[in-house]
């Protein structure tokens, strides 16, 4: 937390000059990009919270979407990501939603996306954006940290241009 600590006080300083809000749906980052912007002191005044995208069930609970939604997606897909970052900005009523999909390695991944890659979403006021990673790694605490700096480095990058 102490790497990402860094990234995530500019993140929360460009949210607070333009008086936006994020909100995250991890998925197998499992809650370290929330985390990481909780290292943040006030962070309350940027982030409105999120959740662990990490089965059918969660993913129900927190994007109220119908299962047809997801017809013919598969997970670690810049489709199904950034549909949960519409999704995550929409329901927690955030400027800014940032989804993680990836397949940590170690398992098998429902979808058969290799283990390694993770595609982060960003909806927001300064459009969408994905960034998809590939680390070609089983390394699940590795691929872990890197697919959640992944996500901040392409949140960071967005707010920086918007």
């Amino acid at each position: 937390m102490r790497e990402l600590h860094p990234q995530a006080v500019r993140i929360a300083q460009m949210l607070r000059s333009r008086g936006e809000k994020l909100a995250v749906a991890d998925g197998a980052t499992g809650g370290l990009i929330a985390a990481a912007m909780l290292t943040v002191p006030g962070a309350l005044d940027v982030f409105k919270g999120g959740g662990v995208v990490y089965s059918f069930r969660a993913r129900d609970v927190l994007f109220g979407l119908p299962r047809e939604a997801y017809e013919g997606m598969r997970g670690a897909s810049e489709e199904y990501a950034l549909l949960q970052a519409r999704s995550i900005a929409a329901n927690f009523r955030s400027d800014w939603g940032l989804a993680e999909s990836g397949s940590v390695g170690g398992s098998a991944h429902p979808s058969g996306a290799p283990s390694g890659r993770s595609v982060a979403a960003l909806a927001g006021p300064g459009g969408e954006h994905t960034r998809q990673i590939d680390t070609a790694s089983d390394d699940r605490i590795a691929n872990m940290a890197a697919f959640t700096r992944n996500a901040l480095a392409l949140l960071e990058d967005a707010l920086a241009r918007a």
